[in-house]
């Protein structure tokens, strides 16, 4: 079942880049005691992610943090080397941390998986967008495939 309004964020491991390489997170450390904003995209480098997806958290993190947000993130099905060139490329700093669930640990344990096998692309995760709350969903919004409506930093920012 698809993670809901009120359930807590699965225990899973994924990873962010860092100076020194790839590194652990654990989500129940991650969101533990800190409002997050996360959204997750089906592939790093692909046209409405990298145009619309990504740059609308990225112009609009200052704004989204003024709203008690401690962490916004952006979680793909990447590994956590295709995350950090991904996010040196779109000028994400200090306002977006990359988080790469190359495993698709973090999709499969939320049910936001999406299945573009048939394309040739893999498993992918859905793309959506949530605010997470000392690790609990408070707000949830998930785009039909190939669609961009509902998932946008502008629409998060309203809710907030």
């Amino acid at each position: 079942m698809t993670i809901n309004v009120g359930d807590k964020i699965p225990s899973t491991t994924i990873n962010t880049m860092t100076n020194d390489g790839p590194d652990a997170v654990e989500t129940d450390a991650f969101f533990a005691g800190k409002k997050v904003v996360i959204f997750g995209v089906p592939g790093a480098f692909t046209p409405t992610c990298s145009a619309k997806h990504l740059p609308g958290f990225v112009a609009n993190a200052a704004a989204i943090k003024a709203k008690g947000v401690d962490t916004i993130a952006c979680i793909s099905v990447n590994d956590p080397f295709v995350m950090g060139a991904w996010g040196k490329d779109q000028n994400v700093g200090d306002d977006v941390m990359m988080l790469a669930d190359g495993s698709a640990n973090f999709a499969k344990a939320t049910d936001l998986v999406l299945d573009l096998t048939d394309r040739g692309l893999g498993v992918r995760c859905q793309r959506f967008a949530m605010v997470v709350d000392d690790g609990k969903v408070t707000s949830i919004h998930v785009d039909e495939a190939g669609a961009f409506e509902k998932t946008s930093a502008e629409s998060m920012l309203g809710e907030l």
